[in-house]
């Protein structure tokens, strides 16, 4: 459902055999799976529990981006296994949105260029790859050559943090961009605003719809920030040694 009534007063976090643990006040927290909710370290449970301890008189789910993403590293139900999240990230090369050019409008096809070159050229250099753009339908063709860097990149990550980078991928339809995002070469701000550069020239010429544009601005903001700290804390093994719950 998409909002609950909240039912606990007290949000906590435990360490257990298999990692850091969830209380709902004496409840442990489960998945949709009903398996333990169990985090890798203790920087990701207090974030998790942070967002628990948010919410007000409803729980609302839809809201909570951190524990979507935990539920899905446990429960894994598509039942993937590491070169097969690899694999879908890889794949979204050949449909990368930085990649796709228009000719037409020339202010468009000049905003593209401008906006989108000097990431695809960071890209190339970051990975010493070939990655280019196309005007085409077919888009560009990307080298095996680069596919396979990337392949070898995204394999140094764990599953956990690969469930973070595919789902950036997805809100941003862009490996380029999310690479950018997650290296921390571009701010959330920026990686949104170019994943959606033809909406918002389209928006600035013909105007936008009242409150929907800015609500699913900052939805898409708001996925890609916590995917993207979803990927850093999962990739973080240290703990924390300070208490950021306070009552």
């Amino acid at each position: 459902p998409p909002e609950r009534k909240r039912f606990y007063q007290n949000v906590s976090i435990s360490q257990g055999e298999g990692g850091f643990e969830i209380n709902l006040d004496h409840r442990k927290l489960k998945t949709p799976q009903a398996k333990l909710f169990t985090v890798p370290n203790e920087a990701l449970a207090i974030a998790v529990a942070t967002e628990w301890d948010s919410q007000k008189d409803t729980i609302k789910f839809y809201t909570m981006h951190l524990t979507t993403l935990c539920n899905t590293a446990l429960d894994n139900p598509t039942q993937r296994n590491k070169v097969q999240l690899i694999c879908a990230a890889v794949k979204f090369l050949e449909t990368d949105t930085v990649c796709y050019r228009v000719e037409e409008p020339a202010a468009l096809a000049e905003l593209q260029k401008n906006e989108w070159d000097p990431i695809i050229a960071w890209a190339e250099k970051r990975y010493n790859v070939a990655i280019g753009s196309s005007t085409s339908i077919t888009g560009p063709n990307i080298p095996a050559s680069t596919k396979d860097t990337f392949i070898s990149h995204l394999a140094s990550y764990n599953m956990w943090a690969l469930q973070g980078i595919e789902y950036v991928i997805t809100q941003l339809k862009s490996l380029i961009l999310s690479m950018g995002l997650i290296d921390r070469h571009i701010t959330v701000e920026k990686a949104v605003l170019l994943s959606r550069l033809e909406e918002e020239y389209q928006i600035q010429r013909w105007g936008s719809v009242e409150w929907a544009h800015d609500y699913d601005l900052c939805e898409l903001r708001a996925r890609a920030a916590a995917g993207t700290l979803f990927v850093h804390l999962c990739s973080e093994s240290s703990t924390v040694k300070h208490k950021l719950l306070q009552d």
